[in-house]
């Protein structure tokens, strides 16, 4: 049984005609033009997928985009909530838009995502910044063109952040940028209620899209040229429980495995708590599926794990982890981790050391603790000063450092199979792509480089660095 609360079709067709009637305002208010919208997008690849929706929809409005503040009409931060440094960051941008909106007094400048979801969030912005137009929760992107309506109707500063845990809104338009890499949402929100973590006060309880949904528009993704898709949700080991199928996240790998076509899938965030050897099978079997599994830990001390509210311990992660290794010759695996959460001493930290040790992951993703607002852990007594705990992070990168050298070490003279994803970002002369494993490798080129974008190829390495390989065609 279906406990989904999909946005209706009518509710659909209102914000259609929202946003005809604000492309005929744009259309008279720029009639020599199309209006120039800006977007710039914090955080996770979930955000970056809410972006490319709300994209959809800002160019049924009428809307162009473009990468210059200075000659944007509409400018959108769509936030992130994660971090304590990533809302600072958000603040300072916004405290710099002042002086354009002073140069263009009809830019309108919005704000939404996860941030935006949080009330003391939208009490700042509504004291400190009084030049936002629109302010805009999580749960109401879909709204947008009713939202502008608004804003070019009346006048005044609009904000909408229902507080329900949010609703599915299925067929909207979606605008990607032309790269050869596609962001697939299967299901949105989080049930975990890990205590240091905000996705499920901002993001909702977890609801997944139906299956055919969501094939449908891998079917599309896949017609449109793109060469990788990656399968998106804050937890996508479950899903499929609130949904009328009875489908897991194996069977619907297996399914989009199953399409016609030249392409990768990856996918994250994975939980370990509902991580299962059905899926660890399936990501072995499925010959599109890389082998590369992002499961995070956060931390390989059980005390800590039961404080963080995480449902596993390390002998059960281990468990996973040696599973995965039978079972997936060369799996790549990543993680997250947080060093010097709440309580914890540096004893237990060296059981994250040790675990990074055992485990040998390709790389990881490293946090110092960031007290969250509205979370349990942001209460709890933290004595360790930030000094020490920055000490226990640069030890723990060293240890990462050197297993990932040797990592990389290893793969020397090897060939491996990589989608071509454009120029390297590093050298001058190069292109770059990721391998089955999702480790940067770069190449150089000779004529006509375009001709193998977006293909896959097949590259020796000569070279390996810590973090990234050279190598050149076979």
């Amino acid at each position: 049984m279906s406990i989904n609360n999909n946005v209706s079709q009518e509710q659909l067709k209102i914000q259609a005609d929202f946003s005809q009637k604000v492309k005929a305002i744009l259309s008279a208010k720029y009639y020599n033009r199309a209006p120039k919208a800006y977007i710039h997008t914090y955080g996770c690849q979930g955000n970056v997928s809410d972006s490319e929706r709300i994209m959809g929809l800002l160019k049924e409005m009428g809307y162009e985009f473009t990468d210059s503040l200075e000659s944007a009409d509409f400018v959108l931060y769509n936030t992130c909530a994660v971090r304590e440094h990533a809302e600072d960051r958000v603040f300072g941008n916004v405290g710099n838009l002042k002086k354009y909106k002073e140069e263009n007094r009809d830019m309108i400048i919005a704000l939404c995502g996860c941030m935006m979801q949080q009330e003391h969030i939208r009490e700042k912005i509504h004291k400190s910044y009084p030049y936002v137009d629109l302010v805009f929760g999580t749960h109401a992107n879909y709204r947008l063109p009713e939202l502008i309506y608004k804003k070019l109707s009346g006048g005044r500063r609009v904000v909408c952040a229902p507080e329900e845990n949010g609703e599915i809104a299925e067929n909207i338009p979606v605008y990607r940028d032309k790269s050869v890499k596609a962001w697939l949402p299967v299901m949105y929100g989080c049930d975990n209620f890990c205590t240091y973590c905000i996705v499920p006060y901002v993001r909702g309880r977890e609801r997944s899209r139906e299956p055919e949904d969501i094939i449908n528009e891998a079917k599309e993704i896949i017609s449109q040229g793109y060469k990788e898709i990656t399968l998106l949700g804050q937890n996508v080991n479950s899903y499929g429980k609130n949904n009328k199928s009875d489908m897991n996240f194996a069977s619907l790998l297996k399914e989009i495995n199953k399409l016609d076509g030249e392409f990768k899938i990856r996918f994250m965030t994975s939980h370990p708590k509902d991580c299962t050897k059905e899926l660890i099978d399936a990501v072995a079997q499925c010959d599109k599926v890389a082998k590369h599994i992002h499961l995070p830990f956060q931390s390989g001390n059980d005390r800590v794990l039961k404080a963080m509210n995480r449902h596993y311990d390390r002998e059960k992660y281990l468990e996973l982890i040696n599973y995965a290794k039978s079972k997936i010759p060369d799996v790549s695996l990543t993680s997250d981790v947080i060093v010097g959460f709440p309580g914890e001493t540096y004893e237990e930290f060296k059981d994250t050391l040790s675990l990074i040790k055992e485990v040998g992951f390709t790389s990881l993703f490293t946090f110092i603790f960031s007290p969250r607002k509205g979370t349990k852990a942001a209460e709890m007594p933290d004595p360790v000063p930030a000094e020490e705990k920055s000490r226990w992070f640069k030890e723990l990168c060293t240890v990462q450092e050197e297993i990932a050298a040797s990592r990389t070490a290893l793969m020397k003279g090897k060939t491996y199979g990589v989608l071509v994803e454009g120029f390297s970002k590093n050298k001058e002369g190069y292109l770059s792509g990721r391998t089955d494993g999702n480790i940067i490798i770069e190449f150089p080129f000779s004529e006509n480089p375009e001709s193998i974008i977006g293909t896959f190829q097949n590259v020796t390495v000569t070279q390996s660095l810590n973090w990234i390989l050279r190598g050149k065609l076979s």
